[in-house]
């Protein structure tokens, strides 16, 4: 059985491409790997047959590239998600518009079994959960596309910190470029899918600086920026986060140490080191059961074929979603209580209560 995809918003994640990322020649006429399009084109299970966009222009450009016919080329996603029947429909525009086309899609004729929405999952706390819910509602899978979690390397890197490698994790430092939600949300969706946890007290600085209305020809302004703070888990892990840095300059590092050995994790540069603890002394070993480290070269690219290729075992009732909306959720609340202690001077308990599971940082 081939299943039938559609798209909402047409740009870079979609399928257009990502400056920074591809040549800028090729932006908008190849076809990228690293996107939802590039993940249905690599499996023969889905056909992207639908997409749609408020901007003509973006529309006609990524339909003649990923070869989408124009009568199913829709100017706005009212309009497909009133006359297409889909099994899976992406969600790839700004994160504050996720809340409002994640449920028009999830209520919609269109009827889709699975909804593939990018990351981070929404401008707020309140918004995520109001997604999760209606989608549980509905009876629709909503897979959030935090792409660690669809690479081999990192679930294996998982089992293996759940077999007790490093033992009971004491401490966390972890790092990567600005801005929070449109790039961080990986790193700090990586913290807690590695141990499992949520946060439970959070202390934030926002440094302001964001580098995404510029890199990605942004129209308006957004609250986004580069931070980070301390985190409390609730399994007693203490987490210093920095994506204070422009892109140029960072690196994703993280580092982990336990009552029973230490981790060192460098994704840009692919080194992953493991230490285990012999007779009060670290030991270099190779990280059991771990074949190599990460790469945004491979990895990262491979991650959207296998995110489309787990959508598949959605649908065929052979599998539980790897990356539902209530962990995403998990970092989304870290993300906000990062803005909310630094506006207020002081330490934010979570799970957050209402009004603050109101409060919206807005990104591309």
């Amino acid at each position: 059985m081939v299943y039938r995809a559609g798209i909402i918003g047409t740009g870079g994640i979609a399928g257009m491409g990502i400056l920074g990322m591809h040549d800028e020649a090729d932006i908008g006429r190849k076809k990228f790997r690293a996107s939802h399009a590039g993940g249905y084109n690599e499996i023969d299970e889905v056909e992207l047959v639908a997409i749609a966009d408020v901007n003509e222009e973006k529309l006609e450009r990524f339909g003649d590239a990923w070869d989408v016919p124009e009568a199913r080329r829709y100017v706005g996603h009212e309009a497909m998600l009133a006359t297409e029947d889909l099994d899976v429909i992406s969600v790839c525009t700004p994160s504050y518009l996720h809340r409002d086309h994640v449920v028009a899609a999830a209520n919609s004729a269109a009827d889709p079994a699975v909804i593939w929405c990018e990351k981070p999952i929404a401008a707020s706390v309140a918004e995520a959960e109001e997604m999760t819910a209606i989608c549980e509602r509905t009876g629709t899978e909503l897979v959030v596309n935090h792409s660690f979690r669809f690479t081999e390397n990192i679930r294996d890197l998982r089992r293996a910190i759940d077999d007790g490698i490093v033992g009971e994790t004491k401490s966390i430092s972890a790092d990567f470029r600005r801005e929070l939600m449109r790039n961080s949300t990986h790193l700090l969706d990586l913290l807690v899918f590695l141990l499992d946890a949520r946060a439970t007290t959070v202390s934030g600085y926002i440094n302001g600086e964001n580098d995404a209305v510029d890199a990605l020809g942004g129209t308006q302004e957004v609250t986004d920026s580069g931070g980070g703070g301390h985190v409390l888990l609730d399994d007693g892990t203490f987490a210093t986060v920095d994506c204070t840095v422009a892109r140029e300059i960072s690196s994703m590092c993280l580092q982990f140490v336990g009552t029973d050995g230490k981790l060192y994790l460098n994704n840009d540069d692919g080194e992953w080191r493991y230490w285990r603890l012999e007779d009060g002394t670290h030991v270099e070993r190779p990280i059991p059961g771990v074949s190599g480290a990460w790469s945004w070269e491979e990895d990262y690219r491979q991650a959207f074929p296998n995110a489309a290729d787990h959508i598949v075992n959605l649908l065929n009732g052979d599998a539980e979603n790897h990356s539902p909306g209530t962990d995403a959720t998990r970092s989304l609340e870290i993300i906000v209580s990062f803005y909310i202690s630094d506006y207020t001077g002081s330490h934010v308990d979570l799970p957050l209560d209402t009004p603050l599971k109101d409060v919206r940082i807005t990104s591309w």
